[in-house]
């Protein structure tokens, strides 16, 4: 599999084209932004994919630089970056990435402004996934870096011309200075830029290795960490809303934070649905909790599951917090995660084709994103109709974490070895991954006695006992005043008594359905 996928990338760098100036027939004219008129008229503007357009306006303002570098092959596709698989325990080969082909820096000197062309290609499917758009946005993101004259806020100026949006990943909506007509003035904070282009170019490597090949040995985050001179203010997160069903799972999260040692604040997002005796619990359990207003997908369909999923929205109001960590409320965290705050955002563990998983998230909280993505709810179609979906068609670069990092309980390929991989990872102590994902039906809506998921033929693929004992060892460690939180309803046992009895009706080879069950919440029900 590495060794194909090797060739295809080589067959896909051969074919680049070098980007070089085409004579002039019929070019157009390149008009000056009102904003240049303020930076003098001596003034070096190194100029990114403007190679064909008439610039003798621009030269009224000082001197331009054509910027030349090789154009990535038209061959060269999304998937070669951000692969669905990747060697992340170096197996085989170990990850690699394709190149993008990068000016010679050293060719040039110290520039005023960068000024790039970038393509839009909307409204047409995957627009934004196109590579040729990321390789001029690394081209001028580089060359800020590495050749931009920086102010005393440690800032360079750049600039865009395209009836898109530049990506937010990599210029922030918060350090647009001005927008006029089609040209975007940005103003980014070089620590972070020079973060962000230090990094894998896509999720074909990971941005976070594993820690050596064992579990004890820590990550030096030298390696990643930012020059930013001032203390950031950091939390995790998890958001609450529309029912209590994630009560339990949301107290045992925080408790298993609280156990690894974190310093980091823990805030909880909820909204009204959450009973006054629910919130005391689960402030005694560690959380300081926020009030939201839940917001609605108005794409979904009335009482459906993901009508007010997209709530999670209201993360990037936190801007009390220079960086959060989002974590779902049917994760427990087994190991500390603090290393994760030296990433920026979007950093999150891999999914699906060249899908990040939602389920824990590196997020700079920001209102103008938050704007972003509320003015986006009605033209942007989640692939799965909710937040995870809807996050991935906005922050299409991302940067890929380990899967232990976000351990999922699922056995998609269902095989044996799989099986027996995953589980010894689960059931590993001391813990192995840092988090488990409880995918499918949660434990604590499960007796206790084995994973409920068994008993559903479509939930088959998420049933683990060995995640399941994991959960619920961790469960009895917690207060008894705090388990009683976890306790079944009278129509969840109904439920789970039905689930038994069709799983016996149609003979599931596994026999789960014959445990006889011990649970003492089966005899008293909240």
């Amino acid at each position: 599999m590495e060794t194909s996928r090797v060739i295809k990338m080589k067959a896909v760098l051969e074919e680049a084209k070098i980007h070089k100036p085409k004579p002039r027939g019929n070019t157009t004219k390149l008009e000056v932004p009102s904003f240049m008129k303020k930076m003098g008229n001596k003034v070096k503007i190194g100029m990114v994919n403007i190679d064909e357009d008439d610039v003798s306006e621009w030269k009224l303002h000082g001197e331009t630089i054509q910027i030349h570098f090789e154009r990535v092959s038209e061959n060269f596709k999304w998937e070669h970056l951000f692969p669905e698989w990747i060697d992340e325990e170096e197996e085989l080969e170990g990850p690699s990435c394709p190149e993008i082909p990068m000016p010679d820096f050293k060719a040039y000197e110290t520039m005023d402004v960068i000024v790039a062309k970038l393509p839009c290609k909307f409204p047409e499917k995957l627009w934004k996934r196109e590579v040729f758009r990321l390789q001029i946005h690394l081209v001028a993101a580089n060359l800020a870096v590495k050749k931009g004259k920086r102010d005393r806020s440690w800032k360079t100026k750049v600039v865009f011309w395209s009836r898109c949006r530049p990506m937010l990943e990599l210029f922030r909506c918060d350090e647009l200075v001005r927008q006029e007509g089609d040209w975007w003035l940005y103003e980014p904070q070089m620590w972070r830029l020079e973060q962000k282009v230090s990094l894998p170019i896509g999720s074909c490597r990971l941005a976070l290795p594993l820690w050596g090949k064992g579990i004890d040995e820590a990550y030096d985050v030298s390696k990643i960490q930012n020059n930013e001179r001032t203390k950031r203010r950091e939390a995790y997160v998890t958001v609450l809303h529309s029912s209590e069903s994630y009560v339990c799972g949301a107290i045992a999260l925080v408790q298993s934070l609280r156990k690894t040692g974190t310093k980091r604040d823990l805030i909880l997002l909820l909204d009204k649905s959450i009973s006054q005796p629910k919130r005391e619990a689960l402030a005694a359990a560690g959380w300081n909790i926020r009030l939201i207003k839940r917001i609605r997908n108005p794409l979904a369909k009335k009482y459906s599951y993901n009508e007010y999923n997209y709530s999670k929205f209201r993360l990037w109001q936190l801007t009390d917090y220079d960086k959060i960590i989002f974590i779902d409320s049917d994760i427990i965290v087994l190991r500390n995660l603090d290393v994760l705050f030296q990433f920026p955002e979007m950093t999150a563990t891999g999914n699906d084709i060249w899908i990040f998983n939602s389920g824990i998230m590196v997020i700079e909280p920001s209102n103008c994103t938050f704007k972003i993505l509320m003015d986006h709810r009605k033209d942007i179609i989640s692939y799965n109709g909710g937040d995870q979906g809807f996050l991935n068609e906005v922050f299409v670069w991302w940067h890929r974490l380990p899967r232990r990092v976000n351990f999922l309980k699922n056995f998609w390929a269902n095989t044996t070895l799989e099986a027996s991989v995953k589980n010894e990872l689960f059931g590993a102590d001391p813990p192995k991954v840092y988090s488990i994902h409880y995918l499918g039906l949660k434990p604590w809506n499960c007796y206790r006695d084995y994973d409920c998921n068994w008993n559903i033929g479509d939930q088959r693929v998420y049933a683990s006992d060995v995640a399941h004992r994991t959960w619920w060892k961790f469960h009895d460690g917690m207060d008894e005043n705090l388990q009683k939180f976890c306790g079944l309803t009278k129509n969840r046992k109904i439920e789970l008594d039905w689930d038994r009895m069709m799983a016996r009706k149609n003979r599931f080879n596994d026999k789960h359905w014959k445990i006889n069950i011990t649970d003492s919440r089966r005899k008293n029900l909240i």
